[in-house]
């Protein structure tokens, strides 16, 4: 709070008085405001904590727990430029590839659901093989494992596009 001290001193007596007031302004809310927002511009950059997905990455010493898996039941995606994705069923040898968007994967992905558990009986034995190639970006990399995501596909695989796969797409 500010405040006002009056010193009245008179100069001589038959002149007018001079009343000189000094003026002293009190700091103390101002320190407690700039305490107020410390707290809150630490309070909120502790709140917002950066979240990263957790991906499970298989020990390959432990061979003799694997199950085999039917080529009919796996789908493999790689993720190409220009925010395509080329796609195939099973081997790559004797297949066709085809081409979609980040749009279209989702109604592939459910179809591809269905028919895993038309044949098999289980739709949890359904395989994605994701393969990102060099010229895709990371978002398209998130975009396909948002769809893993949603679409509540409990088995699938991170792998880099092999020479051969890139000179057939």
């Amino acid at each position: 709070m500010a405040e006002i001290l009056s010193d009245k001193t008179s100069v001589r007596k038959n002149t007018k008085r001079l009343n000189k007031k000094s003026t002293r302004v009190d700091l103390t809310p101002m320190v407690d405001l700039g305490f107020l927002l410390i707290t809150f511009f630490v309070f909120t950059t502790t709140m917002a904590r950066p979240t990263a997905m957790n991906v499970v990455v298989p020990n390959d010493s432990d061979t003799t727990t694997r199950k085999p898996v039917c080529s009919a039941c796996v789908l493999t995606a790689v993720l190409v430029e220009d925010d395509k994705i080329k796609y195939f069923e099973g081997d790559i040898a004797n297949t066709v590839i085809y081409e979609t968007s980040y749009e279209g994967i989702r109604n592939i992905l459910v179809n591809k659901k269905r028919k895993v558990r038309e044949v098999r009986g289980n739709e949890k034995e359904f395989v994605l093989i994701i393969k990102p190639s060099e010229k895709s970006t990371f978002k398209n990399f998130v975009d396909i494992t948002d769809e893993v995501t949603i679409n509540n596909i409990s088995q699938y695989f991170i792998d880099e596009a092999t020479d051969r796969e890139m000179k057939l797409l």
